[in-house]
């Protein structure tokens, strides 16, 4: 069980610094060098593990739905693979073959004779879209809300889509947002062009009303009256069971939770960078971020490029690492994902999204479908010899897997290291 605990200005804990006031404090309260461990926790591991491959699967079944046959040739979805972060060593037909409940697989000869695998969907697959685009449809204000939101945290209320696009998941926006939902709001949004050439998404209008973080609409409840009056709103802190925490981690941390909330949404520039009452306003950034996400996490690299539009120091998803009891960093899926501790009762969801229940359905699709695959049911004797003939298949997918990287998927390798979003200069 994951204990939950609360650091605010308790009586038994003295203010060393009470009389520092605003500004002032700010400034002169320096970053303190504290490093917390990383622990192990396997119920949020377990939130994270299969993720990747529902992600894949639902994507693809966006793609193929938008045609007008419902069915793809492979060298067409091998195309744009950079956007289902598979594993580089995984051809994508092997990954949609695995799920035969969902991909329905045929040939079409081409102009040469040569035989080409095209996709298509199973009735059920369809199905599971369709409630999906329901879910869209009911839900649009909520999904509009979350963009707008997304938006008004950056300091130019602008974004380019390359960006927004690797947060779409995460954030429940349509696949094709860009077509289904930005033109039916030109009130709200407009497309611009950005200094370095990409389309960047624009917010049109600030809303104070959406400009109210979680942990200001949860203060009331959840705050001591005293911090409210004085900005000093704590995190929700929890860890996992044994985690082992110094005394002067301890009292570091009770001392942070103290510390002036500057809320994301109002402008920092005024704060030392260098100070911990600076390091609380990036926490407090994705805290307010992963609140927006319908799982409340994301992959590291996903954030790893808003430094500029957010107006954060370098280095700054090390807050990730500094507070193990806000975030916890898994390690699944061969990447590092940030997930929002409070959120969650060991692996259960607290607040559920109504695309989350459709995902999970999507899921047990797939895991039905690998198992019954496993265990032969998917096997015919005409089957049998499509597989025997795939091994000489002339136009395997293998070259389009391996040379069809798109330009998503290069620029997040370029990005593992997590660091930094400094523009990379091509040196020609």
């Amino acid at each position: 069980m994951v204990q939950c605990l609360f650091f605010n200005r308790a009586g038994q804990f003295g203010f060393i610094y009470r009389y520092k006031k605003g500004f002032d404090y700010q400034q002169k309260c320096g970053l303190v060098n504290v490093k917390l461990k990383w622990a192990k926790d396997r119920a949020l591991d377990s939130v994270v593990a299969g993720e990747r491959d529902v992600r894949a699967a639902c994507i693809l079944v966006s793609m193929i739905s938008s045609t007008r046959q419902c069915r793809l040739p492979i060298y067409h979805l091998s195309r744009r693979r950079g956007q289902l972060g598979l594993p580089h060593d995984l051809k994508l037909s092997t990954f949609v073959r695995r799920y035969p409940s969902v991909f329905h697989e045929s040939y079409v000869f081409d102009s040469g004779g040569t035989r080409v695998p095209y996709f298509g969907l199973a009735p059920e697959a369809l199905e599971f879209h369709g409630e999906e685009l329901n879910i869209f449809e009911e839900n649009q204000m909520d999904i509009i809300n979350r963009l707008r939101k997304l938006l008004m945290l950056t300091r130019k209320w602008t974004l380019p889509l390359q960006t927004i696009d690797q947060l779409k998941w995460d954030l429940g926006l349509p696949y094709d947002y860009h077509a289904s939902l930005i033109p039916y709001h030109p009130e709200l949004f407009s497309l611009v062009n950005l200094p370095d050439d990409r389309v960047g998404l624009k917010l049109l209008s600030w809303d104070d009303e959406l400009a109210v973080s979680e942990l200001e609409k949860n203060a009331a409840l959840q705050q001591n009256e005293e911090d409210m009056k004085n900005g000093c709103l704590a995190f929700p802190i929890g860890f996992t069971r044994g985690f082992g925490l110094k005394r002067k981690c301890m009292e570091w941390l009770k001392e942070w939770q103290r510390l002036p909330y500057t809320s994301p949404y109002t402008d920092a520039s005024h704060l030392d960078p260098r100070t911990d009452v600076s390091e609380k306003r990036i926490v407090g950034v994705f805290h307010e971020l992963l609140h927006l996400t319908i799982q409340k996490k994301t992959e590291r690299k996903n954030v790893s490029n808003l430094r500029m539009p957010l107006a954060l120091p370098q280095k700054f998803t090390k807050v990730f690492e500094r507070h193990p009891g806000i975030f916890y960093l898994s390690k699944k899926n061969d990447t590092q994902t940030v997930v929002l501790r409070e959120a969650y009762d060991r692996q259960k969801l607290l607040q559920r999204h109504p695309l989350v229940e459709i995902r999970e359905r999507f899921a047990s699709m797939l895991r039905k479908g690998l198992l019954d695959r496993s265990r032969g049911l998917y096997k015919t004797s005409e089957d049998s010899d499509l597989e025997h003939e795939r091994l000489n298949d002339v136009y395997d997918d293998e070259m389009s897997d391996n040379q069809c990287i798109s330009e998503e998927e290069s620029y997040c390798d370029l990005l593992s290291k997590y660091d930094s979003d400094e523009p990379i200069h091509d040196p020609r």
